[in-house]
């Protein structure tokens, strides 16, 4: 039981990051703090990751659908990091 609901959830971070698409699209106040927006997705998929890394390794989930959330959110957690990175290069 504590299996499926570690995988829900990390199904639920892993769908999180895409309703930043119809926020920019359809609301106006999106674009106009996508300063504040963009960052605050970046450092959720890190955190996204970096749970289910720990669900994965320390919470020994390892079933097929907990695989496949692993390989999505970690992925995440590298653009997000990457997304931190090029934001601060701006700042330097």
């Amino acid at each position: 039981m504590k299996n499926k609901i570690l995988t829900a959830i990390s199904a639920l971070l892993a769908l999180v990051p895409w309703s930043i698409l119809p926020l920019r699209t359809y609301t106006q106040w999106a674009m106009d703090y996508a300063h504040i927006m963009i960052p605050c997705y970046a450092a959720f998929m890190i955190l996204s990751g970096i749970f289910t890394i720990l669900v994965y390794t320390v919470g020994k989930v390892k079933n097929t659908a907990m695989n496949i959330f692993l390989v999505i959110n970690c992925t995440y957690a590298i653009f997000g990091v990457a997304l931190i990175i090029l934001l601060f290069q701006n700042f330097l």
